[in-house]
């Protein structure tokens, strides 16, 4: 049980490293756009994807918090 909760979290964790540099790179891209267009009032494509990544790196974040509490309550 330990090493398949082990390979979840590795997982997991693999996930919000993809994650957060998906973000920082769409937060890239948006600033530039933005730097270059001026003044920008709504949301750009880029700037939805940059809090889609960022989402998925906090319910990610959680899950991998989830699995080392099951794998901290099982070694007791």
């Amino acid at each position: 049980m330990n090493t398949f909760l082990s390979i979840v979290l590795v997982i997991l964790m693999l996930l919000v490293i993809v994650s957060l540099v998906r973000g920082i790179v769409a937060f890239l891209k948006s600033t530039k756009i933005d730097l270059e267009s001026g003044q920008q009032t709504d949301a750009t494509d880029m700037q939805l994807a940059q809090n889609k990544a960022m989402f998925a790196r906090v319910k990610y974040q959680a899950l991998a918090i989830v699995v080392v509490a099951v794998i901290l309550a099982i070694a007791n």
